[in-house]
C-alpha cells in the first residue's frame, strides 16, 4: 500500500497519488507493479515448476526509450531474442528539472532557444523540449504519392544540453535546493536567488498520464474520510483468530494427530 501522506499533510486516496519531488512527480505503487508485470510478459519465458506453479523469468535490463513501458512499441524492442544496446547513464543525486519547465537547449541546431519540456525519460536523463531538437521522417512514401512528413522531438540529456531558464529575467541559471521558513523544500536560482515553483503540469499529472484536475473519482476509489480512520484495534490473537471472531466463528485449533505403537 502506497503512504497515505504527501507532503504538505495532504491525504490523498489508494486509487491514485498526487504529485511528490520525485523525478517524475507521482509515485502509487501499484501502477509500479503493473509497469513491471506488463514488462515480465514482454521479454519472460513462462515454464513449469513442480509444487509451484507456472513462473515467468524475463530479461533484468529493459532497454528505455520515448515509447513507455507498457506501449506495444516498447514490447516489440525489448522481446525475447533482440539485441538490448548497452546504456551508460550518468546518475543525477536529485532531480532539479521536471515537466513543463522553462528550459534553454546549449547544443545542436537550436543552441540557445528555449522551450517548455512536455515529457521526460527519468531512466535515460531525457526529456523533450516543445518544437525544438526536432527530427524529420517521411511516412507512407513511394512514386505515386509525396507521403506525410513527420516531425518528432529529439531527446536531450538534462545533466548537459539543456539548463534552466530563470523566472525573473528569463537567462539561464543554475539551481539549488533549499527550505523555506515553514520547512518547504523549493529549488532557488543561484543568480538572483528567486525562488523557482514546481510546474503545475508535473504536479498535476500522474505516472499514468491522467490530468488530476480532469479525473472524476468513481465508486472504487477510495475517500479520504476513509483514510483517515483509525480502524486498527491491537488483540492477542492471529490474522485468522481475528476473522473467525467478526463473523461469529469459535476458533477451534486443529490438533495434530498422534499414535501410539
Amino acid at each position: 500500500m502506497s503512504r497515505l501522506l504527501k507532503k504538505g499533510a495532504e491525504y490523498v486516496g489508494l486509487a491514485k497519488k498526487g504529485a511528490e519531488f520525485l523525478g517524475r512527480g507521482e509515485e502509487f505503487l501499484y501502477w509500479k507493479r503493473y509497469v513491471e508485470r506488463q514488462k515480465l510478459k514482454a521479454t519472460g519465458v513462462q515454464y513449469f515448476k513442480p509444487l509451484i506453479g507456472f513462473k515467468r523469468i524475463g530479461r533484468k535490463k529493459w532497454y528505455y526509450d520515448e515509447n513507455k513501458p507498457w506501449t506495444t512499441a516498447a514490447i516489440d524492442k525489448n522481446k525475447m531474442g533482440r539485441y538490448a544496446p548497452r546504456v551508460l547513464v550518468e546518475p543525477i543525486k536529485e532531480q532539479t528539472i521536471f515537466t513543463g519547465d522553462r528550459v534553454e537547449v546549449l547544443v545542436g541546431v537550436d543552441k540557445g532557444k528555449q522551450g517548455e519540456i512536455i515529457s521526460m525519460v527519468p531512466e535515460r536523463n531525457w526529456c523533450f523540449v516543445e518544437g525544438l531538437h526536432l527530427m524529420y521522417k517521411h511516412q507512407a512514401r513511394d512514386e505515386n504519392t509525396p507521403g506525410i512528413l513527420e516531425r518528432k522531438e529529439k531527446p536531450l540529456l538534462v545533466t548537459s544540453e539543456v539548463t534552466l531558464v530563470d523566472p525573473a529575467d528569463q537567462k539561464p541559471t543554475e539551481i539549488e535546493w533549499r527550505y523555506t521558513e515553514e520547512g518547504i523544500k523549493v529549488r532557488v536560482s543561484v543568480r538572483s536567488g528567486r525562488i523557482i515553483p514546481i510546474p503545475k503540469r508535473h504536479q498535476s499529472t500522474w505516472e499514468d498520464y491522467t490530468k488530476a484536475d480532469v479525473y472524476k473519482t468513481s465508486a472504487k476509489d477510495t475517500s479520504d474520510f476513509e483514510l483517515q480512520k483509525a480502524t486498527f484495534q491491537p488483540k492477542l490473537c492471529t490474522f485468522d483468530q481475528d476473522i473467525l471472531q467478526k463473523n461469529g466463528h469459535k476458533f477451534k485449533p486443529r490438533t495434530r494427530r498422534t499414535y501410539w505403537y
